[in-house]
């Protein structure tokens, strides 16, 4: 008998290692299917438009998909959600300080300091943030698929997005790539 339960592994062990596998798998997945099911449920008829990888000094820093609603072409008029998957750890520091000095950089009203810090927090590689256009003057913000605030000040949407997806923005290679052109 000892010499069965040595060359035959226990039935209940088999399934515990399968299940674990399996949620090992799930957890893996969940930051960027949350983000997925928060922009449906967010954005009507939310379809991919367009992707891409920002770069600085050649360095991949974040991954980002814009969705419009029916996949329709890039509308300042039309609500849309923008998705960053980063690629390299950055503090929320270093988030504020960038997103300030981007719309101050384009001529944009910004929101405030304290704003952006109750928006964004630290990011590590893999970390998700969601931003979704309600209107000219909203943004709600999504960190892997957990809703994080919801920024408000007059004409926020092209304040804040205009970093990626205005006419000044760091690249424009990026930027057409966002806007599927």
């Amino acid at each position: 008998m000892a010499f069965l339960k040595e060359t035959r592994p226990y039935p209940l062990r088999l399934i515990f290692d399968s299940l674990r596998a399996a949620l090992l798998v799930i957890a893996l997945l969940v930051p960027s299917g949350l983000a997925a099911s928060v922009v449906s449920k967010e954005l009507n008829n939310a379809q991919l438009l367009g992707s891409g990888t920002f770069r600085f000094l050649g360095l991949p820093l974040y991954d980002a998909k814009l969705y419009t609603p029916g996949g329709a072409p890039f509308s300042w008029n039309e609500d849309f959600g923008l998705e960053l998957t980063y690629r390299k750890n950055l503090t929320q520091k270093a988030l504020v300080n960038s997103t300030l000095e981007e719309i101050a950089r384009q001529g944009n009203n910004a929101p405030t300091r304290a704003q952006l810090e109750q928006c964004f927090q630290a990011v590590s590689k893999g970390d998700t943030y969601l931003a979704i256009s309600q209107g000219p003057n909203v943004i709600g913000f999504w960190r892997n698929g957990r809703k994080t605030c919801t920024l408000s000040y007059s004409g926020a949407k092209r304040g804040f997005m205009s970093i990626f997806l205005g006419s000044n923005t760091r690249s424009a290679s990026f930027t057409s790539q966002l806007k599927g052109q």
